[in-house]
């Protein structure tokens, strides 16, 4: 495609004499693409079915004409007042009962088919517009899917999507009450219209129940996807169409989500004012990357990249000199094939006056405009070569949806955090420049030498059995605390001590366990005591061996973390949650087992990642910190990119590249 590089326009928000101006600049710093119009309803629709596409066809020509191109955001997610004046129902409904009402964005239930109809209209009327306009090459399906929706919507028409969702999946109401267990508390239905959405109870919640609520949400949330993608693909035929995902956020299932679009997108703020201070994000923000990639395991595009001071009411912190541009650097070293900076100007009016952009309130371009035109100047002739290249990792970290959801409605212990639980896994590895896949349940796992599954809490036949050929063939496995718990409906295991059929294979059971709730707790590993947290299953060893024991309480001596020999393979049970340092240790022990090979050896804050095909491998070197930095590698590369070989300037991002046949 050759597009690497663009903003997040909104020309409907400055005076039509700007747009020149505004052209010329983006022309002058690099860019290639524009977003547009995911939020302008009201300006292309004042009412109903009076449509004024004018003003967006004059912007994209005017853009054209300076080498842009444009991608078209469908504005689903902010419903103009005159929808909401003839329809209000279609105002999503709180846990509580309250109308969540107009003033904001995603003041829209998503399953209303009043609401739904708007859309059809809309959608129509705006993708047979532009199906044929030279300068428009894809579209984005409204905007941060889920976002908002946390606790919407429970109105009558989600009420009744969500009776039929359970009716096709459990066919009789017999089978529901089975599987979700409604003997207790006398919770036993006569039929699916007693079911309601999870509005607040008196006191508890079915935990079968909330899971098959989130699982329809995902389900609502890909099937109102659907129905916009539908209708872009009758009209425009030869356009891409994506979405932009937000990392790790869990109210749709990204993989689901995935296979209606043809490339994914993502969103991202290193250093939003959300963050803890101080913050060193580059772990965290790096699995955000390497997740997006897993969800349809080809490139992405970022849409939304963080360029300047993000924040609503409040702000986070000034981006350092150099900052914007390692952060945009690392997307693309773990597979972003575009960046596209929000935003181009810093806008006036509204709630994100202060979320600022490549430009300032006064659109004069100064430093961040500089560094942007310096980076897209530099690196988008190599972005050409390496296009449509991935990572290819020897680790494979597992990532569910459904686990996550699982553990959202019971956490077991109360900072229990599925996703934090794989960051620290992730962290070590890449503490170690070891680069990472994320990957569903399913996948094949054979062309992984070790893959980590951590609170595998609900399980099934065929999951265990997928683990244990994984095994049985050569693969290294890595399990822990909480795996094997319930069943696939959130049910509590009876057959059989933790953790199930796969005791097997770790050489374990776990007949008892502890809650480290406000409680201390230490292992040994090697000749060294480390802290842990959070939980501790209690070990009985049933042929593995003892790799780290308690020190505390009444299970001291005990097994925390056992290994155990199984076939061709090896797996290692991990009893607790590691403390960053024995997290470290482990890991090391780990990648030594299996062979794991590193990319180089660098301090904390410089991270090394590779895009390879078949015939080269380019190799990524990026500081994080604001102060000079030494590595070394552990192959020969060639530099592409940067001032001196080994040697790292505060926020430098150096590009090298190898042929198979070396140098």
């Amino acid at each position: 495609m050759g597009i690497h590089f663009g903003v997040d326009y909104y020309p409907e928000h400055w005076p039509r004499e700007r747009w020149e101006t505004d052209a010329k600049l983006m022309q002058e710093m690099g860019v290639q693409v524009v977003r547009m119009a995911e939020f302008s309803w009201f300006k292309m629709e004042p009412k109903k079915g009076e449509f004024h596409f004018e003003w967006l066809e004059e912007a994209i020509a005017l853009l054209a004409e300076h080498g842009i191109q444009t991608v078209l955001g469908t504005p689903t997610a902010a419903p103009p007042a005159w929808i909401i004046e003839e329809n209000p129902e279609i105002q999503p409904i709180d846990t509580q009962g309250r109308v969540r009402r107009f003033g904001g964005r995603h003041h829209d239930c998503q399953s209303n088919p009043a609401y739904r109809e708007h859309i059809r209209r809309f959608v129509t009327a705006m993708t047979k517009r532009f199906a044929d306009h030279p300068a428009v090459i894809g579209w984005q399906i409204d905007n941060e899917l889920g976002n908002s929706h946390g606790d919407l919507c429970m109105c009558d028409s989600c009420k009744s999507r969500y009776q039929q969702w359970l009716e096709k999946k459990y066919g009789t109401i017999e089978e529901l009450n089975e599987a979700w267990g409604t003997a207790f508390w006398s919770q036993g239905y006569n039929s699916f219209s007693q079911i309601g959405t999870p509005l607040i109870t008196a006191v508890g919640e079915n935990p079968s129940a909330m899971l098959d609520w989130k699982c329809f949400c995902s389900d609502l949330i890909v099937d109102f996807a659907k129905w916009q993608a539908d209708i872009i693909r009758e009209n425009c035929p030869n356009h891409f169409i994506t979405h932009n995902y937000m990392c790790f956020d869990d109210k749709v299932n990204y993989y689901d989500l995935g296979e209606l679009l043809d490339f994914v997108s993502n969103d991202i703020y290193p250093a939003g004012n959300w963050q803890k201070q101080p913050h060193q994000p580059d772990a965290e923000m790096a699995a955000s990357h390497d997740v997006i990639r897993s969800y349809k395991k080809q490139p992405f595009w970022m849409m939304e990249q963080q360029s300047n001071i993000a924040g609503w009411g409040t702000m986070g912190r000034a981006v350092n000199p150099g900052q914007m541009s390692a952060w945009a650097m690392q997307s693309v070293a773990h597979g972003a094939d575009a960046v596209v900076f929000f935003r181009w100007r810093t806008c006036a009016v509204g709630t994100e006056q202060f979320w600022h952009g490549i430009l300032g309130h006064s659109g004069k371009p100064g430093r961040v405009f500089e560094e942007a035109k310096a980076l897209t100047h530099r690196f988008a002739p190599h972005m050409d070569a390496f296009e449509g290249t991935m990572p290819r990792p020897e680790v494979a970290i597992v990532h569910s949806f459904r686990q996550n959801y699982a553990f959202q409605v019971q956490p077991n212990h109360p900072d229990l955090w599925y996703v934090g639980h794989i960051h620290k896994y992730y962290k070590a590895f890449f503490d170690k420049k070891i680069p990472v896949d994320f990957v569903q349940d399913t996948d094949d796992l054979s062309k992984y030498k070790l893959v980590v599954a951590p609170l595998q809490y609900l399980m099934t036949p065929e999951l265990e059995q997928h683990y244990i050929d994984y095994v049985a063939n050569g693969g290294h496995l890595i399990l822990t605390m909480r795996t094997g718990v319930k069943d696939a409906n959130n049910i509590c295991m009876t057959d059989r001590e933790l953790p199930g059929k796969l005791g097997d294979i770790c050489g374990i059971k776990i007949p008892e366990y502890d809650c480290l709730f406000h409680k201390e707790c230490a292992v040994l590993f090697g000749k060294k005591e480390y802290k842990t947290e959070k939980w501790a299953d209690i070990i009985t060893l049933t042929g593995a061996k003892t790799l780290a024991e308690y020190t505390t309480s009444f299970y001291k001596e005990t097994p925390a973390i056992a290994e155990n020999k199984y076939e061709q393979g090896k797996v290692w049970y991990v009893g607790t949650e590691p403390s960053d340092e024995l997290m470290a240790d482990f890991v090391e022990y780990v990648v030594d087992s299996c062979d794991i090979k590193r990319l180089g050896t660098a301090p904390e804050g410089v991270e090394l990642m590779t895009r390879e095909n078949d015939g080269q491998t380019w190799l990524f070197v990026i500081n994080h910190t604001n102060e000079e930095k030494v590595y070394k590698l552990n192959d020969t590369y060639k530099l592409l990119e940067g001032e001196r070989e080994e040697y790292l300037k505060p926020y430098e991002v150096q590009l090298f590249v190898k042929n198979k046949y070396g140098r």
